[in-house]
């Protein structure tokens, strides 16, 4: 799925129109492999070859990136992935049959390591979930939250985050509304007009 790529024609004018001018400190970037104009908050993944809006990581488990299109996507995938192991994990446990002896473990090692090995996977989901939640519910990505010393437009902000909007405003923003975002506005929104 399209992750929310910026098309290599760049931005139309009525877009561009949309957009605020951008103080000095604050510079739009020309991504140097697409050498397109890169709105706010996008970033150039070199798997992809392709710039993303809203560019959160690229995740090799679904070979794709994970951006403003499908984000909404990926974690009710992890969600889905965390409900499977959990089932997976009660059909496991209830094959399971202990005796007083070693015997058990001879004619159950195979469930056990099984077990385990979905055990492993499930703290790994609860985490992937748990972690994507929180960033969602500030409405930041996991290249803003890894990298914010080296983004400019996060470096030079005097707010912790520039777009987080309250957690009800964040999550409705991110599961109910299905279009793109004007960032730009969003992050001059705060200087200019207080909500």
């Amino acid at each position: 799925m399209d992750p929310g790529f910026v098309p290599q024609a760049g931005v139309s004018e009525e877009q561009e129109a949309m957009i605020p001018p951008l103080p000095k400190t604050v510079q739009v970037r020309r991504c140097g492999y697409c050498m397109v104009k890169q709105p706010m908050r996008a970033r150039h993944c070199r798997v992809c070859q392709h710039c993303v809006r809203r560019f959160d990581h690229h995740c090799p488990w679904i070979e794709n990136c994970v951006g403003e299109k499908n984000h909404p996507l990926f974690v009710a995938y992890l969600a889905v992935q965390l409900v499977v192991l959990l089932w997976a994990l009660h059909i496991a446990w209830s094959g399971l049959y202990f005796e007083g002896s070693w015997k058990w473990l001879k004619h159950n090692i195979f469930l056990l390591l099984s077990f385990v090995l979905m055990a492993i996977f499930t703290v790994v989901a609860v985490l992937l979930l748990a972690s994507h939640l929180y960033l969602v519910s500030c409405n930041t990505t996991t290249w803003e939250f890894m990298s914010r010393h080296r983004i400019s437009y996060l470096r030079h902000c005097e707010t912790e985050n520039p777009f987080d909007q309250g957690l009800v405003r964040n999550l409705w923003r991110f599961f109910c509304t299905c279009h793109l975002v004007a960032w730009e506005k969003m992050y001059f929104q705060e200087d200019s007009d207080p909500v």
